[in-house]
């Protein structure tokens, strides 16, 4: 008979909580183990990128595929029956929104029985083996506390779209989902969802109408947007299998016969009654109406925008935005109320969904100190340019220094050249003429790729069709060109170039909106085209916006805010025409030109500086060396905690795996120290004052006390191989079997099952090079 406290978590896994939970009436199919929820933070560093844990629960009980109704964490019978709830509390909650996964039911067991923590009623209780809830008896019981009724069941327990080989949402996208179905169910009119930039918006919005369409909930759908490329893009990608029953209207294309409907704005508005497309349906023709890029538009009550919405208020509105509005000239909150669901760009990041970055600040001379031209001067075209201060607000907007320029295009090129000369880039300017002459300069800056294929660097912008010809192979993964496109407005939003490694900032953005929207641009992970971060190259300080709070957080109102000094409905100014052009420069100097034009102005860079994110997803503003000893001194908070983690750590590179994730950064601070140290000294060294030793001086020093006396013929060459790899790679090269099967320990012993046999087996082995590690790293 086993004793119950000797087993592992997996046998009590196997042994209890199984066949307690499948005899309660789960299926196998409704049950999902080591359920990782999220894919592990991507971890940028001079190096590269690495990706950190991934999280995970236990159990993940669904009532149906898009239900989910309870986590199970387990624990060996040596812990208490409840260890595991307050993991499981953190794991449903979740760090910011305090709803991870919305999961209504957490179970914690040892084998013994289960804690019940019911987050819809807030109480615990203790449950026996025997005593699981069913499936149905779950279901019922979050139906009474989110107060669905049974009519309204019928739609909640609607399905998912699927289809093989198609990807399943993932948990925020299934949050937002159902709490939107669920709301609508309710009644709910007007909803709004908050998601960052590449975390899927059109995908959902997709599953909510086909969830309510499949329900005949909602039977005719329309799908507003602001720019042509969205339109195209989503009827092409995420509502593809909506197929003929879907429809992009315009002027020239109206039906009556179709179920969902997409359509611009701007190609169903207009001043004469003729040009109101929307007017060619009666009022009540749509049941539901989503808004995509809510936050765009206008806000006055009487837009032609607003106007489609106010016609069709019988409808229920759903609107998407990546960036909610607050202030006394927008608003979308006020018109959808606040977020039903808020994902965001932090979260997306620490979940490892989203691409991080690292940004490169570059200081021009003339942007720092300015430039006035001397009296009387004239610009290259003859005339006299006006007598005052320039800085860098006017480059380029008022004043043009060619040799600027060209000093951007120099560092754009230099980057690309050290690190991927076809990295998608995208360089945004501060208009059409700006764009137009960073494209020459970027043409005579890789003039060999630019023989070889001229659509290397093109410019992308509203007025030019061939540009705006190139921007689907832009975007594409699977075509080489263009690489590198200039743009000023059209590339700031709805551009799903997944691709994109290089985003150049050299236009004034002092928008958060527009800013979020031009990061977005970045976001996206491709990792089997080799994406899985980002640079942003800033020429003008628009990266100090990452430092406001307004950048990730909830929409911060003025404090004067009066919802009522707006007519509801969200945005910016709406694009121009078909909401696919960039703004030209505005105003004049008097009888001046619009801009002046130097070219025998020299700009040069008088500094730089790389910044990476933090373990909270900010940027490091302090020096690598402040961040990285005040950091390690959070997590050991003395020197005797450090040294007694690190000896009874059974793999040292665990340690330094933890803190890598935490933005601890080895090889960088090694460059900025100056001096080649192993690991565990620059710990010691940097945050406890130690004097560090080279790995040289420790092998040396193992090698003076004769450890490896104790054993004889190849088990001794075996180790001291390892003590050399360790001295010429470092402690983490020499932890584990796999190392042997390198040529080296081939020669010595064969194969890595011979090698451990060598010391009685593998613990025998491992055993070995733990004596080996408590050697080097003696005190």
């Amino acid at each position: 008979m086993f004793n119950k406290k000797e087993l592992s978590e997996t046998d009590i896994r196997s042994k209890y909580i199984d066949p307690s939970i499948l005899k309660r009436g789960w299926s196998e199919n409704q049950i999902k183990r080591e359920h990782s929820f999220t894919d592990g933070r991507i971890i940028v560093s001079k190096k590269g990128a690495t990706r950190g844990v991934k999280k995970k629960v236990d159990y993940m009980l669904y009532y149906k595929a898009n239900m989910p109704l309870a986590i199970v964490e387990a624990k060996s019978n040596k812990h208490s029956m409840g260890s595991g709830m307050q993991q499981g509390i953190d794991y449903s909650e979740g760090l910011q929104h305090a709803e991870k996964l919305d999961i209504p039911f957490i179970y914690s067991s040892n084998g013994d029985g289960f804690i019940e923590h019911d987050r819809l009623t807030g109480r615990e209780v203790e449950l026996g083996l025997d005593e699981f809830p069913s499936p149905e008896e779950l279901w019922r019981r979050y139906c009474v506390g989110r107060g669905i009724t049974p009519e309204a069941e019928r739609i909640v327990k609607q399905d998912y779209f699927f289809k093989l080989g198609n990807k399943t949402p993932r948990y925020y996208q299934r949050i937002a989902i159902n709490r939107t179905i669920e709301a609508v169910s309710k009644g709910q009119d007007r909803v709004l969802l908050v998601m960052a930039t590449g975390t899927g918006k059109t995908y959902t919005a997709f599953q909510i109408i086909h969830r309510l369409w499949k329900a005949r909930e909602k039977k005719r759908i329309l799908f507003l947007a602001d720019r042509n490329i969205l339109i195209d893009q989503t009827m092409a990608n995420d509502f593809r299998d909506f197929d003929d029953k879907m429809i992009k209207i315009n002027r020239r294309n109206i039906s009556k016969a179709h179920e969902i409907y997409l359509g611009l704005y701007q190609s169903m508005t207009g001043t004469e009654e003729w040009q109101q497309v929307f007017k060619e349906y009666s009022p009540e023709f749509f049941d539901l109406v989503v808004v995509d890029e809510c936050h765009r538009g206008s806000a006055k009550e009487d837009s032609a925008w607003r106007e489609v919405l106010n016609y069709f208020s019988s409808a229920t509105h759903i609107g998407l935005t990546a960036t909610p509005k607050e202030t006394n000239e927008v608003s979308n909150i006020h018109y959808f109320g606040e977020p039903l669901y808020t994902y965001s760009l932090k979260e997306g990041i620490e979940d490892g969904f989203l691409a991080p970055y690292k940004v490169m600040r570059k200081g021009l001379d003339k942007d720092l100190v300015g430039y006035r031209p001397e009296r009387g001067k004239v610009d290259k075209y003859g005339n006299e340019i006006v007598d005052r201060e320039y800085n860098v607000t006017d480059f380029d907007k008022s004043l043009v220094l060619e040799e600027r320029t060209k000093t951007v295009a120099k560092e754009v090129t230099k980057f690309l050249k050290a690190t991927d000369r076809f990295s998608k880039t995208i360089v945004f300017c501060i208009d059409i003429d700006h764009a137009e002459r960073m494209r020459q300069a970027l043409i005579n800056e890789n003039s060999d790729l630019v023989r070889e294929n001229p659509k290397y660097v093109m410019r992308i912008t509203g007025d030019n069709p061939e540009g705006k010809a190139q921007l689907d192979n832009f975007i594409d993964p699977g075509t080489a060109y263009p690489v590198i496109a200039t743009t000023s407005k059209l590339m700031t939003t709805g551009v799903d170039a997944k691709t994109c490694k290089l985003i150049v900032l050299d236009s004034n953005i002092n928008s958060m909106t527009e800013f979020k929207q031009i990061i977005g641009r970045g976001t996206r992970v491709d990792e089997a085209y080799g994406k899985s971060y980002f640079t942003i190259m800033d020429f003008r300080d628009v990266t100090r916006l990452f430092s406001d709070p307004d950048f990730d957080g909830e929409p911060i109102p003025d404090k004067d805010f009066d919802p009522t000094s707006i007519g509801g409905y969200s945005g910016e100014k709406p694009p121009k025409g078909k909401g696919d052009e960039d703004d030209e420069p505005e105003g004049e100097y008097g009888g001046a030109p619009k801009k002046f034009y130097v070219d025998d102005v020299e700009v040069k860079l008088i500094n730089e500086r790389v910044q990476y994110l933090d373990a909270s997803g900010k940027l490091i503003t302090e020096s690598l060396v402040d961040y990285s000893k005040k950091n390690i001194k959070k997590q050991f908070a003395t020197l005797d905690e450090f040294l007694s983690i690190w000896n009874r750590s059974q793999k040292k590179e665990a340690v330094l795996a933890e803190l890598h994730e935490k933005g601890i950064f080895f090889d960088e601070l090694k460059e900025e120290i100056g001096r080649d140290m192993d690991e565990f000294d620059l710990i010691c060294h940097l945050a406890f004052d130690r004097k560090p030793l080279t790995r040289r001086e420790r092998a040396k020093n193992v090698k003076k006390k004769d450890y490896f006396s104790k054993y004889e013929g190849k088990a001794r060459e075996v180790l001291e191989a390892l003590l050399t790899k360790y001295t010429n790679q470092g402690i983490s090269q020499i932890e584990g079997i796999k190392v042997l099967k390198l040529d080296e320990f081939k020669k010595i012993g064969g194969s890595p099952a011979k090698v451990v046999k060598m010391f009685g087996g593998k613990d025998g082995y491992l055993n070995a090079v733990r004596e080996l590690e408590q050697e080097i790293y003696a005190q």
